[in-house]
């Protein structure tokens, strides 16, 4: 797979994944997110969001996560209901700008050590600006919130963790 083949899918699956979120949460509300808690239906795609976005400005850069932002937005505002399109526009803008202050210094030091602080960072702040601008109850939804994006979050950093650790035993072998 080439670079652009990369780019293309890391853009259109993340703006994808703001969409999908902003349309579950507008059509199905709060869903059981384990433990006793409720989290938004969309939850687990915004979560996919938030990993997807270091992998769009590690493809495209930083211009081109916030025009993935923007583009996301408005085609929520045409499949989701308005309050919701707009709350996650505003919470996605502050909260990859967050993640994106993390990220960008920490990327030198390895993907995993970068995306994990920056990841957590976006997922709180998103969840806690998300709620409360499209109107609903905030603090107690918030342990669900995080809940259903760690699964997005822990099962792609896990996955990248075991690739590479099969390749590093490949590459030993192979020397």
């Amino acid at each position: 797979m080439t670079a652009l083949h990369r780019a293309v899918l890391a853009i259109v699956g993340y703006i994808a994944a703001l969409v999908a979120a902003n349309w579950a949460t507008s059509h199905y509300g709060f869903i059981p997110a384990g433990f006793g808690q409720t989290a938004t239906a969309g939850t687990v795609a915004a979560g996919g969001a938030l990993m997807l976005r270091n992998v769009v400005q590690d493809q495209l850069g930083r211009c081109a996560v916030v025009a993935a932002v923007l583009f996301g937005s408005l085609l929520s505002a045409l499949t989701s209901v308005p309050a919701v399109a707009l709350a996650s526009g505003c919470a996605v803008l502050i909260s990859e700008l967050a993640d994106t202050a993390v990220y960008t210094p920490l990327r030198k030091r390895g993907w995993v050590r970068a995306v994990i602080p920056a990841t957590l960072l976006g997922a709180l702040l998103d969840t806690v600006v998300f709620l409360h601008l499209a109107g609903l109850p905030v603090w107690p939804q918030v342990p669900g919130q995080l809940a259903g994006k760690a699964w997005a979050v822990v099962v792609p950093i896990a996955a990248v963790i075991a690739v590479r650790a099969v390749r590093g035993q490949r590459l030993a072998r192979e020397t």
